[in-house]
């Protein structure tokens, strides 16, 4: 099979009727929430950069809420304040940001519970979903990528076959809520035949993120200017939304260097300009 059959192959999972859920509006904020593939992402820039081409005719601004080793509960976000505090963070943050796309990538971590944890996850993940529901916005729920049979991990092949009832499970939600989904969990491996995606079976590496763009456009050619503006973008993004000295400026020893702390909104200009150095160079492209 050839990698643009494969690709076709993959887009024809996606529901005939009505656009794609990559298909945005002009104007569109979209914000992508999930764990480790997707904080990851705005390093690599591929998949943005492969919907920004999709939608080169409108201008669409992304912003990534990835957290490391997070999950539909949140746990990973809470740092020193617990989960239910980090999970309200989330929330506070997507509001403020007033998105109209909502795309959330979640079940890796949670397969680890087994089949029996199924329940509590499609649970919370619906609840997730509502509690972001004032947004208004539309909802797209990627599948978890599949683990690779790379060291040091062992048994993938166990480890997919119980992830994919989960993937079964986040299909169903998808279709209950009315909500675009994606399944990458059957496309990636097909295109990855040959060439490892991973640094070690479950966290992607450059090349994975770079060989599966066109997954979300089949169409898409590589333009290192603008990837390069996207990854510069992110990175301002990340710092805005994550400062590296939080506990510091916001935590329980801001009675050190809370003064500091306004300085982290003088992001938010730069954010803005590199988001319309974005925009000059998507126009730039024929």
């Amino acid at each position: 099979m050839t990698f643009a059959s494969i690709v076709l192959a993959f887009a024809m999972q996606i529901p005939a009727a009505g656009p794609s859920p990559f298909d945005f509006a002009d104007g569109d904020r979209v914000i992508l929430i999930g764990g480790t593939l997707i904080e990851r992402e705005q390093a690599s820039g591929y998949w943005e950069l492969a919907l920004t081409l999709r939608n080169k005719d409108k201008t669409v601004g992304f912003r990534n809420l990835g957290w490391s080793g997070d999950t539909v509960w949140g746990e990973s976000r809470g740092s020193f304040d617990g989960p239910s505090k980090g999970y309200a963070k989330l929330l506070e943050l997507s509001k403020e940001l007033k998105p109209t796309v909502i795309v959330l990538c979640y079940g890796q971590n949670e397969s680890y519970a087994g089949e029996k944890g199924i329940k509590a996850f499609v649970a919370q993940y619906e609840k997730l979903m509502k509690d972001l529901a004032p947004t208004k916005a539309r909802f797209v729920l990627l599948s978890p990528t599949p683990f690779e049979e790379v060291s040091p991990l062992k048994d993938a092949k166990g480890k997919n076959e119980n992830l994919a009832k989960y993937v079964a499970a986040i299909q169903e939600l998808a279709t209950a809520q009315k909500a675009g989904f994606v399944d990458l969990f059957t496309g990636i491996p097909q295109l990855s035949k040959g060439t490892t995606y991973t640094e070690n079976g479950v966290h992607y590496n450059e090349s994975g993120y770079a060989r599966t763009g066109p997954l979300f456009d089949a169409g898409a050619t590589d333009s290192e200017p603008l990837r390069a503006a996207i990854v510069a973008k992110n990175e301002l993004f990340f710092h805005r939304w994550r400062p590296q000295n939080e506990t510091y400026l916001f935590g329980f020893r801001k009675h050190e260097q809370g003064k500091n702390g306004k300085e982290i909104a003088e992001f938010d200009p730069l954010v803005i300009k590199a988001e319309k150095e974005i925009v000059e160079l998507r126009k730039a492209l024929k």
